[in-house]
């Protein structure tokens, strides 16, 4: 069973509701006062609340309601999945949703299988493919380099395995198994400090060390 296919069984990305309205008129009043990285996606979500018809923002507003009655252990796993959705590259995003629209096409009993096979999965695999279907192939692999990790260092890293080829991850991979744990963190550090045009020859040489 491939696991993209596992993926899906879990819903591990999921595509949560966007949270909009209306400006309230005090913030509206200090838009002017805010720097434009701040005011600009507030005049882009309140541009979208007024093209909507009533009857989408009635939509939108259950949705709220149903948002803000989710315990709030759910609303942070979600808001994680949302934010882990965003950061997948386009190309791994489009394999998702093709994923996803064949999952949806299979019969019940299938679809229950591949969510038991999923549950069966260690919970750290599990986590894994929740940074997509390139990265979640490798995750058990890489596990040791990519726990405990800071958390300046979080989104750069992420980035960074995004945009690794399948090789250099596979050389990454037997970097992370054999180095001890004292010693990870300055593995990451000179990773993230090598450009990407010398990253395949920086992986080489540390496994030939």
């Amino acid at each position: 069973m491939r696991r993209l296919e596992r993926i899906v069984a879990c819903v591990a990305l999921l595509a949560l509701a966007t949270v909009a309205s209306a400006l309230p008129p005090a913030l509206e009043r200090m838009l002017p006062t805010l720097p434009p990285a701040q005011r600009d996606p507030l005049l882009a979500r309140d541009a979208a609340w007024s093209a909507m018809t009533p009857a989408q923002q009635q939509a939108l507003r259950r949705r709220l309601a149903g948002w803000h009655a989710l315990p709030a252990a759910t609303q942070r796993q979600r808001r994680e999945q949302w934010q882990l959705w965003q950061a997948l590259p386009l190309e791994q995003q489009l394999r998702v949703r093709a994923a996803a629209a064949a999952f949806a096409d299979m019969p019940a009993e299938q679809q229950q299988q591949l969510r038991r096979t999923f549950a069966a999965l260690d919970r750290s695999e599990q986590r894994g493919w929740m940074l997509g279907p390139a990265l979640g192939a490798d995750y058990v692999r890489l596990q040791p380099l990519l726990a405990q990790v800071p958390a300046t260092q979080c989104e750069p890293l992420l980035a960074l395995l995004h945009n690794m080829t399948v090789a250099e991850r596979g050389d990454l991979a037997q970097l992370a198994q054999r180095t001890p744990p004292q010693q990870r963190d300055a593995l990451r550090r000179g990773l993230l400090a090598t450009s990407a045009g010398n990253r395949a020859a920086w992986l080489r040489l540390r496994l030939e060390q």
